[in-house]
This record gives structure tokens, C-alpha cells and sequence, in this order.
């Protein structure tokens, strides 16, 4: 699966000149779909550095690259997937 649409990464890119990221609600959800992990992430710079709310077994705020998100290999072909139903309705300072 395709991590990023163009509009998301748009969308993320100009989250990316706000000054205060937890203002903001998260723009896409990404999570493991056999064990620990899910990272909602607000903003992205152009090299693909996210920033958002990462809880890999405990929650923290921080970046994730979305290269290595994209290719994390798990069992049976699976990688890390975007979450299509999911809709923001808190900030991440709401979240964390």
C-alpha cells in the first residue's frame, strides 16, 4: 500500500511551517496490522522526516521517516499500512 496520497503530502508539508505542531490535529494514521504500532503524524518536511505522535508500546512525541516506514518488511509480505476510515477529532495536544 501507498503510504502517502499527493494530497496528504501536500497537506502534511504545509502543516510543516506551523510553529506549534500539537496545535494541530493529525493528518493521517499509520499503524501495524499484526502487532505494536501506530503513528499519527501532523507534519512532514521535504526529505520525509514526519512529526507526530509515535506508539510503538509507549506513546511519545517525535519523528519517523516515511522511507522506513514504507519499507518495513513484516511476516506474510505484509509493511505498514495507512488506516483509509480514520478521521482526526483531536489535536495532538489532545492526543498525548
Amino acid at each position: 500500500m501507498k503510504l502517502l496520497t499527493t494530497a496528504i503530502k501536500r497537506k502534511l508539508i504545509k502543516n510543516n511551517e506551523q510553529e506549534d505542531q500539537l496545535k494541530l490535529k493529525p493528518v493521517v494514521k499509520f499503524f501495524n496490522p499484526i502487532g505494536a504500532g501506530t503513528w499519527y503524524i501532523t507534519s512532514m518536511d521535504e526529505k520525509g522526516d514526519c512529526f507526530g505522535l509515535c506508539d510503538i508500546g509507549y506513546p511519545e512525541l517525535g519523528y519517523v521517516n516515511i522511507n522506513e516506514l514504507q519499507n518495513v518488511e513484516l511476516p506474510f509480505g505484509m509493511g505498514i499500512e495507512r488506516d483509509l476510515y480514520w478521521k482526526a477529532d483531536k489535536t495532538l495536544r489532545d492526543m498525548y
